[in-house]
């Protein structure tokens, strides 16, 4: 928690109770890929006065600090998970179109082809991102 209390502090904020509590709701389901509305329903139970616009204010600075990062799985729904700088490039998803689970990998097969981009077109790549949508074995195996 302490690296989030600097994170925030170096960029001039503090870790409010509100803050604390959405970054441990995210620490607590960090396999979930909680939507905005997720997050709100596990926080209410631990604090009734939090709104669900307090919820998106407190998730949009968090994005801008880097201290979560925004997926957008193709659902509708913007979802949320923790930044980290050792899964920067290396983090990628698995959707299933039939139950909606997302599992993460952490391979990156890209490497190769970011740097032939940066060659080829003096383009700087930052960050990307790989979803992989599919049906999980779970439900290959129910629907035999």
């Amino acid at each position: 928690m302490m690296i989030y209390q600097k994170l925030l502090r170096n960029s001039g904020y503090k870790l409010t109770p509100q803050r604390q509590l959405i970054i441990d709701v995210l620490l607590e389901n960090n396999q979930s890929h909680l939507s905005a509305e997720d997050i709100y329903q596990l926080t209410v139970e631990v604090s009734p006065e939090l709104s669900l616009a307090t919820i998106y204010r407190t998730l949009e600075l968090l994005t801008e600090l880097k201290v979560v990062k925004q997926v957008n799985f193709g659902d509708g729904l913007m979802r949320y998970e923790l930044g980290d700088d050792s899964d920067l490039h290396h983090h990628h998803h698995l959707v299933c179109v039939v139950c909606q689970k997302i599992e993460e990998f952490n391979e990156d097969w890209l490497g190769e082809i970011e740097d032939r981009i940066e060659q080829e077109h003096g383009f700087q790549i930052l960050d990307h991102r790989l979803i992989f949508q599919g049906i999980c074995s779970n439900c290959r195996k129910n629907d035999n």
